[in-house]
């Protein structure tokens, strides 16, 4: 059996999986923050689901380095050579969980895909996936030989390049406030609120009671998203407005350092969410604004992952190998 899991700043999902990456035998979800480390949740999940490991991966959000990570958005690290021990097997997969969620996509059929951008039906080449989620995570696939290898990379922590007068302001009003400027600053769940709490002080608007009573007792950026959808709240609306806009910008930024022509994947538990949204031109209008490539930014199909079980069949996927 493969053990595998998707770590995540809200979320950690484990699975059982058999012969093949494609169907878990069992699976469990728990909150990330309500744990102590990540062998708490695997000693939790096999005491549920006891069985005998042949091997085991696991995708993390955060840089590995050695076999370790200090997780961004935890507030526990993750150590393979500890994992390997609490498992009993002499090594564990420990990656990206973009790295994870790259390798994933060979084990996707056409219904895991929404298509935003056609482009060139015979494209080739590199591929790049980026995924805002609690943070914006960001990676490279490229083929070798007909076999897949992703590079795992950081890169949603690079610095914020505003686009406009309004994208200036943004940028100083983050900057101020947490000293740094990055995408995922601007372009993820918490991206959402900062996006919100700098449109709601710049338009010097009062914040509704009723909203800011159900910010408190739910995630803020799902509060701000389900607003913007119903149309209850003009500020909730121009906040995802403007992330989708970043968010599409950013995704063709990757597209150009990856010279991903092969295709872009929008990953992540947010795009599902805000589909339609992504949808509208907004997004692939930001992605395609770049100048004198513009016409190559135009060729790249884009697609958005639906299925929320693509960094585990990664994971399982590598561990298998």
């Amino acid at each position: 059996m493969i053990l595998a899991g998707d770590v995540g700043g809200t979320n950690t999902r484990i699975a059982l999986f058999g012969d093949d990456a494609q169907t878990p035998v069992f699976h469990e979800t728990y909150p990330s923050r309500s744990h102590d480390g990540l062998d708490e949740i695997v000693r939790l999940f096999l005491a549920a689901h006891p069985a005998e490991l042949d091997a085991a991966c696991f995708g993390v959000a955060g840089p590995v380095l050695d076999g370790r990570t200090e997780t961004v958005n935890l507030a526990w690290p993750v150590d393979a050579a500890r994992l390997a021990c609490v498992l009993g097997l002499q090594r564990v997969g420990l990656l990206n969980d973009l790295e994870a969620n790259a390798y994933g996509i060979e084990t996707l059929e056409p219904k895991d895909f929404a298509t935003l951008n056609q482009g060139d039906p015979g494209a080739a080449g590199n591929e790049a996936v980026i995924s805002a989620g609690t943070g914006l995570g960001e990676a490279g696939i490229t083929t070798v030989a007909g076999r897949r290898h992703v590079v795992a990379t950081e890169g949603g922590h690079a610095d914020f390049a505003p686009r406009s007068e309004l994208e200036v302001e943004l940028w100083r009003w983050v900057t101020s406030r947490s000293g740094h400027a990055s995408y995922e600053r601007v372009c993820s769940g918490k991206g959402l609120v900062n996006i919100y709490e700098f449109l709601r002080a710049r338009g010097g608007e009062a914040e509704p009671d009723w909203l800011r009573e159900e910010m408190k007792e739910r995630d803020a950026a799902a509060v701000i998203s389900e607003k913007a959808h119903d149309g209850r709240d003009p500020v909730c609306l121009e906040a995802l407005e403007l992330m989708v806009s970043i968010y599409g910008a950013e995704a063709g930024n990757l597209a150009l350092k990856l010279m991903a022509t092969g295709g872009v994947y929008i990953g992540g538990g947010i795009a599902p969410k805000i589909l339609p949204e992504l949808q509208q031109a907004g997004f692939m209008r930001s992605f395609v604004d770049k100048g004198r490539l513009s016409a190559l930014l135009s060729q790249i199909p884009v697609r958005v992952i639906l299925n929320d079980h693509a960094a585990l069949r990664g994971a399982a996927l590598c561990a298998s190998r």
